[in-house]
């Protein structure tokens, strides 16, 4: 299961995945839409919370898990939901570390 895999270094050289690997690991998370900004694949999902407080310790979650995974993700909180967004922006697209991610953040999910 992906939520369990750790991220791994992810330079420049590093090669974004193919349209098939991306359409595969799709299928392992839940409620991630794959968007397109600025031509640059991404991962993007919008949790929804009963107020500001609970949007606000979640936003804190994910924070502490990018610090432990080294990745970090675009997150906006607002009243009542947090959108989170990730992609590699060394290789300008999709890496396997975003998909763990992803699946990171379910798991923190209430």
């Amino acid at each position: 299961m992906l939520e369990e895999l750790r991220c791994e270094a992810c330079g420049k050289e590093a090669t974004p995945l193919s349209s098939k690997d991306i359409e595969l690991l799709m299928t392992e998370i839940e409620g991630w839409e794959l968007i397109e900004k600025e031509g640059v694949p991404q991962l993007e999902k919008q949790f929804r919370f009963k107020n500001f407080k609970l949007a606000w310790d979640f936003t804190n979650k994910i924070a502490e898990m990018a610090e432990e995974e080294f990745h970090h993700p675009s997150i906006v909180l607002e009243w009542g939901s947090v959108t989170v967004t990730w992609w590699s922006h060394s290789i300008k697209g999709l890496h396997r570390n975003d998909f763990i991610c992803a699946a990171k953040c379910d798991q923190l999910s209430p």
